[in-house]
């Protein structure tokens, strides 16, 4: 049977445009980041498997690329920054002066579900700040992370925040176990409005249960602040939300920020404010963070940390389409004078010019004419010529 080459179910090939917008990407945040005094780091592709078990990671098991190396343990690729970094952290850099910040540009990898259409390498730039607590850290990462996504030339866009006490503050009023607060969790965060109704039927009649099938529907301004503690009075996680939107609104943050009360993310994992972030054009959220205070502790250094991540193609999808640079000439030139002709190239602008490999001036000639160049720049030992391709 004939090899027909192709990617892996999940990858791509990506080309040209696609390439210059992941940079320009890339470039905004990175360069936010370095201002903002945040250090690169970059953690292996392949981790152990048991790295991410014995932290509580946000990310299903089942969500994993998996293998097994040479000594027959499971690894998988890297499925997300957050727990590497905290492992270095707590490890190498366990003796480090708190708070770190740290910075990443590299690929988390998922495995998703088969025909979803869902990419498993995803490009991610995003920030840690470890050994901070409080509000002024949760202040300074999420003003970054709005300024991040306005730094990528993004304009319709919001950021959703929630807290990870809501949820079980909510929840412990129903008798269920582990099995079933998991179900109604995923319909919240699903935001599967008909299937939790039918679900919650079953728990018709307990206290709170009306509570938390509203739970679902408390997203937008800072009205459903006010109708959280309505349903479940007053909670501290509701103060604390309320306060960091006044805080950031007096520092003119207020009209990118909304509210989602139902994002409930995973139970274990995080521990404080959360956060997501959404463009217009975008099918889902292009930013994802919040706050993990036991997270390095699972690895021996107990140190508070909120952070950010941001995919770097899906912001990249919803950016307007820049004009690529267009080829307008091609330089003929005798090989003794290679460095001329790359001191001729490198003289335009980047990426308007470019070298010919052919000998002959005719075959020059010709390939400008395939390619659409009007212009061939040939290069002689005693000056250039011009020469118009009809």
């Amino acid at each position: 049977m004939r090899y027909i080459p192709n990617t892996p179910e999940g990858t791509r090939d990506r080309l040209f445009e696609e390439c210059r917008e992941r940079r320009r990407v890339q470039s905004a945040l990175t360069h936010l980041f370095r201002q903002r005094g945040y250090s690169e780091i970059i953690t292996p592709e392949e981790e152990f498997y048991d790295l991410f078990t014995i932290s509580g990671s946000a990310i299903a098991q089942e969500e994993m690329v998996k293998l097994v190396d040479r000594s027959g343990k499971i690894c998988v690729l890297r499925p997300d920054c957050t727990t590497p970094i905290a492992r270095v952290a707590a490890t190498k850099l366990k003796d480090a002066v708190l708070p770190q910040r740290f910075y990443y540009n590299q690929a988390v990898y998922r495995a998703g579900q088969e025909h979803r259409g869902r990419h498993r390498e995803i490009p991610q730039c995003g920030i840690e700040l470890i050994g901070a607590k409080g509000r002024k850290a949760d202040l300074e990462v999420i003003a970054t992370a709005v300024d991040a996504l306005r730094a990528c030339a993004l304009e319709d866009f919001h950021i959703e925040l929630g807290h990870a006490d809501i949820f079980p503050a909510f929840a412990r009023r129903l008798e269920m176990d582990r099995e079933e607060l998991e179900q109604m969790r995923a319909l919240i965060e699903g935001k599967n409005f008909t299937a939790l109704d039918d679900f919650m039927s079953n728990y018709a009649g307990q206290p709170g249960c009306e509570a938390v099938r509203r739970l679902a529907y408390l997203f937008g301004g800072v009205e459903v602040l006010d109708e959280a503690e309505a349903l479940a009075g007053r909670m501290s996680a509701i103060d604390y939300l309320r306060d960091l939107y006044t805080q950031l609104d007096r520092a003119g943050y207020g009209s990118y920020l909304r509210f989602d009360l139902g994002m409930v993310h995973h139970i274990d994992y995080y521990t404080g404010p959360i956060f997501r972030g959404y463009v217009e054009g975008a099918g889902d959220a292009v930013l994802s963070g919040g706050r993990y205070d036991q997270l390095c502790a699972s690895f021996g250094r107990p140190a508070q940390a909120t952070g950010f991540a941001i995919d770097v193609d899906g912001v990249a999808r919803c950016l307007p389409q820049a004009e690529p640079p267009r080829l307008a000439a091609v330089v003929h030139y005798p090989p003794h004078l290679i460095g001329k002709a790359l001191a001729l190239v490198d003289s335009r602008a980047r990426g308007t010019c470019e070298l010919s490999p052919c000998n002959r001036l005719e075959s020059t000639l010709q390939l400008a004419r395939e390619k659409g160049i009007g212009t061939v720049l040939i290069l002689e030992e005693d000056g250039i010529r011009e020469v118009t391709v009809s």
